[in-house]
């Protein structure tokens, strides 16, 4: 732990800034140099928007002074804090301008070792790691012995590493997410569907019984009598009619025996 917040301090901690006189060319004036000097003074008092105004003059004095440039961008950075640099009148956005200009094109490597040292510690505090990886392993190209870089550079490697898995993670969460919502879909579709499918036996099932019922019963005339009722009533007619028919009968052959015998008696 120690260890980690010894880096992350190193990460934070800019690049000192360059004395004219360390690496003098030959176009620098005397002006230019001056100004410098009174930059850093400034700067090493925290006075760093001071200091910006005289690493300008500086500048006015020799607009190709590296060493003027890369003060600048401290001075700037010093003021910005930790703002983002893609925002509009940001320090940063000069800062990181200068920079990149050192970077690329600066005769002096010291300064565009400590340009893509910085680079790559903005970089690394907005989170953005692989392009603070690149940086940092720029400036281990001008200077294969700058350690802090070579340390900046394990620790946003494994803070990218760090980034990935969180992403991974994300998109594993969001993954499940989607199968268990398309799961929760299609088992709410799933018991709708069977709901559906009850209510329609439910309909039909009065109907199919009343059928049944039918077919357990006799079949019934018109007028609601069925065939076996109306056989009996017809049997029971026609037994009626025949005693009917008999008692006419007999009554008949009585009244015929009856006459014989008047008749006889006349004889």
């Amino acid at each position: 732990m120690r260890r980690l917040i010894l880096l992350i301090l190193s990460i934070a901690t800019l690049s000192p800034a360059f004395a004219a006189d360390d690496k003098p060319v030959d176009n620098s004036t005397r002006k230019e140099r001056n100004y410098i000097r009174q930059g850093n003074s400034l700067y090493n008092e925290k006075r760093f928007a001071e200091a910006e105004v005289a690493y300008r003059k500086a500048l006015e004095e020799n607009a190709a002074s590296e060493a003027a440039m890369y003060n600048l961008a401290t001075s700037l950075i010093r003021q910005a804090g930790s703002a983002d640099p893609n925002s509009g009148n940001n320090p940063m956005q000069e800062a990181s301008s200068l920079l990149q200009n050192l970077a690329r094109s600066a005769q002096d490597a010291s300064i565009a070792e400590k340009a893509f040292y910085n680079m790559g510690n903005m970089a690394f505090n907005q989170q953005q790691y692989d392009q603070a990886i690149n940086m940092y392993k720029g400036a281990l190209r001008k200077n294969p012995d700058n350690d802090k870089a070579r340390q900046n550079l394990r620790l946003a490697q494994l803070k990218r590493q760090e980034q990935q898995n969180q992403d991974q993670n994300q998109d594993n969460k969001d993954q499940d997410k989607d199968q268990q919502d398309q799961q929760d879909k299609q088992d709410k579709q799933d018991q709708q569907d069977q709901n559906q499918d009850q209510n329609q036996d439910q309909d039909k099932q009065p109907n199919q019984d009343k059928k049944d019922e039918q077919k357990q019963q006799p079949q019934q005339q018109q007028g609601g009598i069925s065939n076996d009722n109306a056989n009996k009533i017809l049997k029971a007619m026609e037994n009626e009619e025949n005693a009917t028919r008999r008692k006419v009968q007999e009554q008949q052959k009585k009244e015929a025996a009856s006459s014989s015998r008047v008749r006889g008696r006349q004889w």
